[in-house]
């Protein structure tokens, strides 16, 4: 029996030509995603990546695994038939926060209560980058765009307390160029059950360094809360970590060496959903891993429930369709 070949990013690279605007974030996921299926001893053949519509979308074209492009919002519908079909693939969902959250917002929130194993990607540009710059469902308020010339009035949609309001057991955040990424990308994979990624991604042309305030080189460190399994919330070099405040029950900074920082517990889902929605301006953004805590699959129990309901049943399909009752058919005169 020969030795499986170790593969390669290259590997998993396609033959097609890449087409995203030259800076574009998603050139910069795609490399992550390539270099981090080795990482997994992740198959070519057992690897599906379905999409729905936009930029984003374009991703199953530059995998050389199999890939779905389906219909604008629909690519969570497509993955559970994949993974119901065939529970063995390894699904992973690249999608957008326009498809995902908009027209595909139903789909996506079926998928993550029903818990399907699989990896859910939403790279989150807070702009409608493929039909040219209207606003999409993440855009801040007072977002200008060709569908909102005055400004944005819709109060925006958070991705990541969408996620953890519709039942997912994990959840996590990323930026596009941080090297963290595919380590975020290994604990998804890790995780049974729907991983939901939200990814902060540069339109370079559309909403260029709409996240510049936390991602820029010069504020990372005062503005980027980097979260570990039992390790403290500490951020800007050490120097401030978050605490809460019980009076309030709404979570505080204070200083690094403080008894009152908090350790981070990912099965708190009181404590992700603050942490997904601590305000830009007072606090960091919270990235890495937000949730997770594990619960049964979607695919386990349909499989358990279909093997259960034909235990002890016939398989000839002929005598099925012979058992009980049968009609012939004749043709009589027609009697007027």
């Amino acid at each position: 029996m020969n030795e499986q070949v170790k593969l390669t990013a290259k590997d998993w690279a396609s033959d097609q030509e890449v087409r995203w605007c030259p800076g574009c974030g998603d050139y910069a996921i795609l490399k992550a995603v390539q270099r981090t299926m080795p990482d997994l001893d992740a198959a070519l053949a057992d690897t599906v990546f379905v999409s729905g519509i936009g930029c984003s979308s374009r991703f199953p074209y530059y995998m050389a695994s199999y890939g779905f492009h389906t219909l604008h919002g629909r690519a969570c519908a497509v993955a559970t038939g994949v993974k119901l079909a065939n529970p063995e693939l390894d699904v992973w969902i690249i999608t957008g926060d326009g498809d995902a959250l908009s027209i595909g917002g139903n789909h996506t929130m079926h998928l993550l209560r029903r818990n399907l194993d699989c990896q859910i990607l939403l790279f989150n540009n807070e702009i409608y980058g493929l039909t040219k710059g209207q606003y999409s469902p993440t855009s801040r308020v007072g977002t200008r765009s060709p569908s909102t010339p005055y400004g944005s009035v819709d109060r925006p949609a958070m991705p990541a307390s969408f996620a953890l309001g519709a039942g997912a057991r994990f959840v996590a955040r990323g930026i596009d160029v941080n090297k963290a990424l595919p380590d975020i990308f290994k604990a998804a994979h890790a995780h049974k059950g729907a991983a939901f990624i939200e990814i902060y991604q540069n339109c370079i042309v559309y909403n260029d360094d709409v996240f510049a305030p936390f991602t820029d080189r010069s504020v990372a460190n005062e503005k980027q809360l980097w979260l570990a399994p039992g390790e403290k919330m500490l951020f800007a070099k050490g120097e401030r970590g978050i605490g809460f405040d019980v009076a309030t029950k709404t979570l505080k900074v204070v200083a690094g060496d403080s008894d009152e920082v908090l350790v981070h517990d990912p099965k708190n889902r009181a404590m992700a959903l603050l942490l997904s929605e601590m305000p830009a301006d007072i606090f960091p953004v919270a990235l890495g891993v937000i949730y997770e805590d594990p619960a049964p699959t979607f695919e386990a129990a349909v499989m358990a429930q279909n093997a259960a309901a034909s235990e002890g049943k016939s398989t000839d399909m002929q005598a099925l369709l012979e058992k009980g009752q049968s009609w012939q058919v004749t043709k009589e005169p027609r009697r007027d």
